[in-house]
């Protein structure tokens, strides 16, 4: 089988934003109490005529065109979101929609704050196969929508975005082999439930969980990508909080490694937090191409998939 590689990457945020003071307008808490508990400081908010697959298709049209490719070029579309409103048409057909694609293969993937990660795997597994020729692959969320205003624990989390990479056939090594899972029995402390859906969390159990067992997963991520953590120069965890990325990075042992931190401007985007991070790394000049990445997304269902790419 033939390997696959991310040839670019393209992000999207909404031009409002919200501040913590802001936030402190509208609840109650404060500055202080944001940053030190969760590190973010402002977080990006869509308007109510900004649905989902527009932030999408944003990122994809910046990703498609620093790869050089048109949306005739590509033939399946997957979009990591948990904020789809509507059933049917998914967000990956909607995108192809506004992109005028002429028929690829449309599939939402919806594994929540880890849903980029599963659906670069797809991506990459399909490929591999030769179901594919080259996939654009989306994270995109509106969190800012089922968002619980009135609970100061989970509403200064959220904020809204999506992050887009174009994968194609390469050599062996540009997205190395997936680990993935989930904590079944545990599900019910990430929840976007109800009608209206709202998001809530059992920030402890998922802070204990997060700390203690993703360390070990996110190194053999990297043991089945034939590295060890000294080798990355960078690692991407789904921004969920800053005081779970930080320990959770030291203790992968990445002591080499560049660690974003876009959680602190852009809040928790669920399914967009890792392409968003990822591509402002590269547009950063960061790292570079051919660098290491580890890509580790963990939350909702408590489930979590990693793997090791090559920057484009």
């Amino acid at each position: 089988m033939i390997g696959s590689r991310i040839v670019a990457v393209g992000h999207y945020q909404p031009a409002g934003v919200l501040t913590n003071e802001d936030l402190a307008g509208m609840v109650d808490t404060s500055d202080e109490w944001i940053t030190s508990r969760v590190g973010i400081r402002t977080r990006h908010v869509a308007g109510p005529d900004e649905p989902v697959d527009e932030l999408a298709a944003h990122a994809a049209a910046k990703a498609l065109a620093a790869a050089g490719r048109t949306p005739a070029d590509i033939d399946l579309v997957l979009v990591a979101t948990s904020t789809a409103i509507d059933r049917s048409p998914n967000m990956a057909a909607r995108v192809a929609a506004r992109l005028d694609m002429p028929g690829p293969a449309v599939l939402d993937v919806n594994v929540v704050c880890a849903g980029f990660t599963h659906a670069l795997a797809t991506a990459d597994h399909a490929v591999r196969a030769g179901a594919a020729n080259r996939a654009l692959v989306i994270g995109a969320d509106k969190m800012t929508e089922v968002a619980d205003w009135t609970d100061r624990s989970t509403c200064v989390l959220v904020g809204d975005g999506a992050g887009a990479a174009v994968v194609e056939a390469g050599g062996e090594g540009g997205i190395g082999p997936v680990l993935w899972g989930s904590v079944p029995e545990m599900g019910h402390a990430v929840r976007i439930e109800g009608t209206p859906p709202r998001f809530a969390q059992e920030g402890q159990s998922v802070y204990r969980w997060a700390t203690t067992r993703l360390p070990t997963l996110a190194r053999q991520a990297c043991e089945k990508a034939g590295l060890t953590p000294e080798d990355l120069a960078a690692v991407v965890l789904h921004q969920a909080n800053l005081r779970i990325i930080e320990p959770l990075a030291r203790r992968i042992g990445a002591v080499n490694a560049v660690v974003a931190r876009d959680v602190t401007e852009s809040g928790n985007t669920s399914a967009a937090s890792i392409p968003l991070a990822f591509s402002k790394l590269i547009e950063r000049g960061e790292v570079s191409t051919g660098d290491p990445v580890l890509l580790f997304g963990f939350g909702g269902n408590l489930s979590y998939a990693g793997q090791v790419v090559r920057c484009p």
